[in-house]
């Protein structure tokens, strides 16, 4: 399956379960066994292609690159600083969250290199993409405090911008970083393409 049948295929299923099931979205995503079941199905098989490529004879994991926070977060956050220099005074050149990307690039670059099943694999991609949304939203409450004070917030609503941060970047990682795509930040990165 392409990646383009993968996205389109995950994303209507998603919605489907939504509609058919009545589920809400709550604040722990990743937690829905139904849609938790429709991504295990249309990824097993990558994973599988995946741990075969890291078996080969020879293959070798490359060295450990970051774009920091992928799809153009980190690359469009700079940029705008660089426009509006108050921005960057206020909030950095980088996101505020970009630590948390970094340590999920470590993750994905070795991408199950250490499983056993393609299932093993799949499961350590959600562990590392759940760790990803705790991190992003943790980071509320460093700046909670000046959040508040710039721009008259209360601590709950600070809090339901970071989660809501994490989890747009959450379900983007799930869609996104399947492994053996031709994207640079999928699941196993460091090793040589499969398809």
């Amino acid at each position: 399956m392409n990646i383009k049948a993968y996205l389109s295929s995950a994303v209507l299923l998603s919605l489907l379960l939504s509609v058919v099931s009545g589920c809400q979205q709550d604040d722990d995503p990743g937690t829905d066994p139904a849609v938790d079941a429709i991504e295990q199905t249309l990824e097993t098989s990558r994973h599988q292609k995946l741990l075969d490529r890291i078996a080969e004879s020879g293959t070798t994991m490359s060295g450990f690159s970051t774009d920091g926070c992928s799809g153009g977060l980190s690359a469009g956050w700079e940029y705008l600083s660089g426009l509006f220099p108050k921005m960057a005074e206020k909030h950095g050149e980088h996101p505020p969250w970009e630590s948390c990307c970094i340590d999920h690039d470590v993750k994905y670059h070795a991408g199950g290199a250490e499983s056993t099943s393609a299932i093993e694999s799949f499961e350590q991609r959600k562990q590392a993409d759940l760790a990803l949304l705790s991190c992003v939203a943790a980071t509320a409450a460093g700046r909670s405090a000046e959040l508040q004070a710039e721009y008259g917030l209360g601590e709950t609503q600070v809090t339901a911008i970071y989660q809501s941060i994490a989890e747009m970047m959450y379900r983007a990682v799930r869609l996104g970083g399947i492994p053996c795509t031709d994207q640079p930040w999928r699941w196993g990165y460091g090793w040589p393409q499969c398809r």
